[in-house]
């Protein structure tokens, strides 16, 4: 059976000695180059999705892909499919880096200019171990699919547009379901979350910013069990600190809480800072919330065309949520998707204050009542979003199982 090898490499020059190389290797089925870390990520989970079997047996990252370090990506794809062997192709070859390549995940190291010899050796080796693991797991291919918990980023055009009660519902609509969730609050600066669910604890984000190796004790020790039974990683209380997560320290954060919980939603505010934007870009779902006025809109067209300059999302990779919608405003989400160039979510979120305030004052917005019409229409659209997990007896748009059965509402929004 050939080997398939996906090479990452985004300088072209390497492309074509990797590839060159590749082609000549016995038994090698050499897969089409990705160019950057995020079409790699993309690409494997999109053949992860059809089957673990369609997964290429042997990745190889170049030592200056980008825009995310080799390192960490290596360790994404050792979390996320462990089922594909990693090489790593680097002019270092020393003990140091090896050893931290190792630490990180890959299964093998290449040094630079490659030599024929060594990369049919490793990619041999590597190819053995990947059929080795798949054959010890058997036909579980859920292990691989389930070590990838779906994380959602929720992000604000500007301030005061609702994201944090956004990401809070959606949260409680997955955990309500039966799903194991984590709710983070990335906006380290200016984070409410614990205000808005009456939340006293001394820990936050900040104690794993310094942890390179985050076990699943340490994590815990971290996170708050809410009584909705919500895993909560709180922003620090003095926002200073918030500068020592740094976008490496998200990025281990978000792999860490992926790993260990079915869906982990991340509140990143309206201002974006390196940790805010790792975790846009290692989201499966981005979420851009805006209200239907030209201030808003104009916001949420910036962020998605700032999100594009520095390579973190692209337009149509983004959905912009519409909250406090009405039939009177003269902005309408079709308008909206057509000046953000991005895909606008079906549900879109009532203007009604009145029935948040109270708890919202009183820091109990998890006691927003089932016939609310804001809670019904956020617990839509996790939904519509496939955040929660469908009742027994196969119907998508029906009740939780064991959830709250009063707020469960996806319907689509009504056409005019």
């Amino acid at each position: 059976m050939p080997t398939r090898i996906l090479p990452a490499v985004g300088d072209a020059d390497a492309v074509r000695s990797v590839t060159t190389l590749l082609s000549q290797l016995p038994d090698a089925e050499p897969v089409t180059p990705v160019v950057d870390s995020t079409q790699l990520i993309d690409t494997l989970a999109r053949l992860a999705a059809e089957s673990v079997d369609e997964l290429p047996e042997v990745v190889i990252v170049h030592e200056r892909i980008g825009p995310v370090p080799a390192l960490e990506l290596i360790r994404e794809v050792a979390l996320r499919f462990p089922a594909a062997g990693v090489i790593l192709i680097t002019s270092d070859a020393s003990p140091g880096l090896f050893q931290a390549a190792m630490d990180y995940g890959a299964r093998g190291l290449v040094a630079l200019p490659l030599s024929y010899e060594e990369l049919a050796s490793r990619v041999q080796a590597v190819a053995q171990w990947s059929a080795g693991v798949r054959r010890h797991l058997g036909a579980g291919g859920d292990v691989f699919t389930g070590v990838g918990g779906t994380v959602v980023t929720v992000s604000g055009a500007k301030g005061g547009t609702g994201a944090t009660l956004t990401a809070i519902q959606l949260a409680l609509a997955a955990q309500a379901s039966g799903r194991s969730t984590a709710l983070v609050d990335m906006d380290l600066q200016t984070g409410d979350i614990a205000s808005y669910l009456d939340v006293q604890f001394r820990r936050s984000v900040v104690d794993l910013a310094a942890i390179t190796d985050i076990s699943p004790r340490v994590l815990a020790d971290a996170v708050f069990r809410h009584d909705t039974g919500l895993a909560l990683l709180l922003a620090p209380a003095e926002g200073e600190r918030g500068e020592d997560v740094t976008d490496r320290a998200a990025r281990q954060i978000v792999s860490a809480l992926r790993s260990r919980y079915e869906v982990v939603v991340i509140d990143c505010g309206a201002q974006l800072g390196g940790a805010g934007a790792a975790a846009v870009e290692m989201a499966d779902r981005a979420l851009l919330i805006t209200t239907p006025d030209v201030v808003a809109v104009r916001g949420a067209k910036r962020a998605v065309r700032m999100w594009d300059r520095l390579q973190i999302r692209k337009a149509e990779e983004t959905t912009v949520v519409v909250n406090r919608h009405s039939r009177a405003t003269e902005i309408q989400p079709p308008l909206i998707q057509k000046i953000t160039g991005t895909a606008v979510a079906s549900t879109v979120v009532p203007a009604n204050f009145k029935e948040l305030q109270s708890v919202v004052d009183a820091g109990r917005v998890h006691e927003l009542e089932s016939k609310s019409s804001v809670k019904q229409a956020l617990w839509g659209l996790a939904g519509e979003l496939g955040l929660v997990k469908a009742a027994e007896g196969g119907q998508k748009g029906g009740r939780f199982r064991g959830g709250d059965r009063g707020s469960v509402s996806f319907r689509r929004r009504r056409e005019g």
